[in-house]
Formats: C-alpha cells, structure tokens, sequence
C-alpha cells in the first residue's frame, strides 16, 4: 500500500516511465514511483494531462483538488473496479425500508465519539459535563422515538451545536469558536474545521471506492446531486476523534498560531502553506494512528477504521447484521 502524496506548491504533474514527476515553478523536480503512491492531494495551482490521468487510472489512484484558500474543488476517480448490481439494488431497497433505523444509527455514533473527545476534557477539570450530559440527554431518551428523517437530522445538529458550545470553553481566544460558519470560513477555527472536515471527506470517498458501495446513495444525508453523500454518513462519525482531537491537539499545545500560520490578508481565516503543512502532517499521523480492535481481535489504523465501516453497511445490506459505526471508547 502506497502512501498519500501532497502538492503545496504551483508546477506541473506528469507521467515518466512509471513514476511520477512533479517539476515545480522553480523547475526543481520529484520523482514518485507509481507502486508508492495510493492517492494524490493537489492543493495549489498544478498542470496535469489526459495521459497522466490514465496512468494513474490504471492504478486506481485518485487525485484531490483544493484551490489555495483550501476549498475542495473535486475528485478525479479512476474507472470503478468495484461494481456490484446485486449491491446497489439491495443499497437502494435498504434505504426506501431501513433508513431511520440507519440513521439514527449514524447519529449514535456521532454522539458517542463526542462525549469520548469531551471526557477527556472533564477527566481535565473543564466544565464541559454539561453539555456531555445535553447529547447524552437526546441522544439516549429521545431519538429511539423519533420516525422522521427531519427530526433525526434536528437532534444531529443539536448534538454538535452542543459539542460547538463545549469547545469555546477548551480551546484558546485565538481560536473562539462563536458560532460555527462554513461558506467561507470567517475565522481561524472555522477554517481549521472546514479544511479538517473536507480532508476527511475526501479520504472516505477514497474508502468507499474500494468496496461495492455505491457513494450517492446515502441514509443521513439526503441522496443528492454533485457530492457523495454517503462519504458524508460515514466520514460523520470519524470527525470528532480525528478532526477535532488533530485540532485540538494542535491549538492546545501551541503548534498552530493564528499570527503564524494563517494568510492575514484574508482575516486569518485561510490557512497558509506552513500551516497546511502542519495540519495535514497531525492528520496524517492521527489517520495513521494504530489502536487494538476489539471485535477484530489486530491492530489497526484510523484509516482502515474507515473502510472497515463500509464492510459493516455492506453486512447489514445484505445479511442484515446491524450497522453500528465505530465507537472509539469500546474500540470497535
């Protein structure tokens, strides 16, 4: 399994023999060999080429586009190898006969690995049990009454804007969270969750793509046009101990400034290359992270974590084994 390659900076990316050459604007060149790449994230203004598409194509190698301000703009995904017809008729009959039971599932899991994040804060002496208590509140009395995909998506937003109003007391004055904007960011904060967000959106598009599932067709989210919103449910549950314990990490320990490592000219709510750098470089090493599975009785990485999701969909699709996302306190 190759590793994921990232471009900071302008240039021109290319097919040689059967490796990859990056030549930058400074015409300082990289060579990559295809065997050691398993994904592609672009994230300045780079050329790329029709041939280079189809080699990497062949490798099922995806590439990642963000423009500067760190805005996802699209993925290039190679031809699928995993179709299955059997599958996505059984994906779309679960979600016209089992959606709620599914995403209520999906919002479960939210909320658990989010009190997991918050104890560690009260174990801390932060005054945040309030709020644990809040999601514990609604989540645990509440949503097992509810049948409307409305209500569900209500008591999911509920839990993060609780989550949200925990973080003020948690995080620096840097790096106050007032109130949660995502079009364009308007702050440090928002512009670390944003970008952490989309990174790990983008990793599970990559995750569903080596299984037999199909990305639009989603059970929390609604099914829509131009995003796979199935790379949305899954990537949900994942956000608060990978987004968030990246962030938290790197604002808390003084790792990340908001004088140093976002661009001023645009209110310090765009991260710049240094701080692109350092964010995806704790991604990365969180992602990366091994924990003993419980269930599968090995060791393995956040970033398997992900897809193994997806087999559990698979199972409950098409052999009715509940779905339950991963829950990081039980590791499994």
């Amino acid at each position: 399994m190759g590793k994921t390659k990232y471009i900071f900076t302008s240039g021109k990316l290319s097919r040689k023999d059967f490796s990859l050459c990056y030549r930058d604007v400074d015409n300082n060149i990289n060579y990559f060999p295809i065997e050691e790449v398993r994904e592609i994230y672009i994230l300045n203004e780079v050329s790329i080429n029709t041939k280079l598409l189809d080699f990497l194509g062949r490798y099922s190698i995806f590439i990642h586009f963000f423009n500067y301000y760190g805005n996802y703009s699209g993925t290039f995904c190679p031809k699928e190898e995993y179709l299955s017809g059997r599958l996505l008729v059984q994906q779309l009959e679960k979600y016209k006969i089992d959606r709620i039971r599914i995403a209520k599932s999906i919002v479960k899991g939210i909320a658990l690995n989010i009190i997991e994040v918050l104890y560690h804060y009260h174990r801390h002496n932060k005054p945040v049990k309030e709020y644990i208590d809040n999601i514990r509140k609604i989540v645990f009395n509440e949503l097992d009454k509810v049948e409307q995909i409305k209500r569900i998506l209500y008591i999911e937003g509920f839990v993060w804007k609780e989550f949200y109003s925990a973080l003020r007391i948690v995080l620096p004055e840097d790096f106050y969270l007032k109130e949660r904007v995502k079009r364009p960011p308007d702050n440090p904060i928002n512009a670390l969750i944003s970008f952490g967000n989309t990174m790990l959106y983008t990793k599970t598009v990559s995750a569903i793509y080596q299984t037999h599932l199909n990305p639009t067709i989603s059970y929390l989210h609604e099914p829509a046009e131009r995003r796979f919103s199935l790379a949305l449910d899954i990537s949900e549950v994942f956000k608060p101990i990978i987004v968030f314990r990246t962030i938290l990490d790197l604002v808390n320990n003084n790792r990340i400034s908001k004088i140093n490592h976002f661009d001023k000219n645009m209110n310090y709510a765009v991260l710049n290359e240094e701080g692109k750098k350092i964010f995806i470089a704790e991604f990365e090493n969180r992602l990366n992270k091994v924990i003993e599975h419980k269930r599968l009785k090995r060791k393995v990485t956040y970033q398997t974590l992900l897809k193994y999701d997806c087999y559990k969909l698979i199972k409950d699709i098409m052999e009715g084994v509940e779905f339950i996302p991963y829950n990081d306190k039980n590791k499994e």
